[in-house]
């Protein structure tokens, strides 16, 4: 298919760029990605480089997870220190089966897993060339309200956007974040203020997560101070949230409610002293994703949204906020969705999910 082969050179030469002798692994969780994959294997070796592919089974995955011991923990970790040192590039292919594999997993025990493991996997985030997607399932299909060749068609076609054109539209927008000093979002439910004076944004449009379209800071750890109301599904470790509203003073989470598993919500912001605290803030700039779905790499790149993420920040923009935590949540700002406003230094930047600056229409969805 000519799409997954266009999706499979975008991957290998722009995203990760392979290059001679390059040790590539590909993870994948279906076998619906075989065809796709197949694309990927030969992209690699006509670029000269060295592929591997591995198949992780999420159902077993997790059972060994809900029976996992210090010997497991041990030997998860060398594994992953073993890939990390072995590899130049990895290219994650997850395929949903369930939003809820994770909830029998004894929380202070993968936490412990995540902890051990937390040294390679910031290798591999900050000193690899990675890749992630989720390769189009009936879950996602459902929760998206679509027949899966249609979702199929949809997925697609998002995650082969036009990334170099996306850039270029992008660096208006970096610049002005760069020099910002205060942010403030209203939206119903929303009144929130934070700085992000001196902080790097960073353009996202296909470097890492496919499908990609975002430019991310981060705020200054103790800026923070309001109330955000999300009005999307958040995923996060075998739980699906929803309405979840956060009250911040001082940069701190004093107050979170939901309108399910709420003590759980609250049980997750007392993982660490950083997960009380924002790591990340990020326009969604994909235009052809306009609807929550429940599934954060999509989700986070919705047209008019922003993310606003408790826990930890990334290295490439680090606001001195660490946690096992990165709980990315969504809010869209479209009229039909309630609308609101972006303010940066006081001028209105972005209305009902639309930018109001001439110099950053070129990033407007299309009505």
């Amino acid at each position: 298919m000519e799409r997954l082969k266009k999706l499979s050179a975008i991957i290998i030469n722009h995203s990760i760029k392979v290059k001679k002798n390059d040790k590539v692994l590909i993870t994948y969780q279906t076998n619906d990605a075989s065809e796709f994959i197949k694309y990927l294997v030969k992209d690699i070796l006509n670029a000269e480089g060295i592929p591997t592919v591995k198949y992780t089974n999420p159902e077993l995955e997790n059972l060994v997870k809900e029976n996992i011991t210090n010997a497991l923990i041990e030997n998860r970790k060398n594994i992953m220190k073993f890939e990390v040192e072995e590899y130049d590039s990895f290219i994650q292919i997850h395929s949903n089966l369930s939003d809820y594999y994770d909830k029998n997993i004894d929380t202070n025990l993968n936490n412990k897993l995540k902890e051990s493991m937390q040294p390679y996997k910031d290798i591999l985030v900050n000193k690899r060339h990675w890749v992630l997607l989720n390769y189009p399932s009936l879950v996602d299909a459902y929760k998206a309200k679509m027949t899966y060749d249609e979702f199929f068609n949809f997925s697609l076609d998002v995650m082969t956007a036009p990334y170099d054109k996306m850039y270029k539209d992008m660096l208006p927008l970096k610049e002005l974040m760069e020099k910002t000093d205060k942010v403030r979002i209203v939206s119903p439910g929303t009144d929130i203020t934070f700085s992000i004076k001196g902080l790097p944004a960073i353009i996202c449009a296909g470097e890492a997560n496919i499908p990609d379209g975002e430019v991310f800071t981060a705020p200054v750890r103790d800026s923070v101070n309001g109330t955000i109301t999300y009005n999307t599904p958040s995923p996060y470790n075998g739980y699906v949230y929803h309405d979840v509203s956060l009250t911040f003073k001082d940069g701190k989470i004093v107050e979170c409610h939901a309108s399910n598993d709420e003590e759980k919500l609250k049980e997750l912001f007392d993982t660490d002293e950083g997960s009380k605290y924002v790591g990340e803030f990020s326009f969604g700039l994909n235009p052809k994703i306009m609807n929550p779905m429940g599934d954060i790499l999509f989700d986070e790149k919705i047209a008019g949204s922003i993310h606003f993420t408790p826990g930890s920040s990334y290295d490439e923009c680090d606001n001195g906020n660490k946690s096992k935590v990165h709980f990315d949540m969504v809010l869209i700002q479209r009229e039909e969705y309630g609308g609101g406003e972006i303010y940066l230094d006081d001028v209105l930047v972005r209305k009902d999910g639309k930018f109001v600056l001439p110099e950053l229409e070129n990033l407007n969805y299309e009505d």
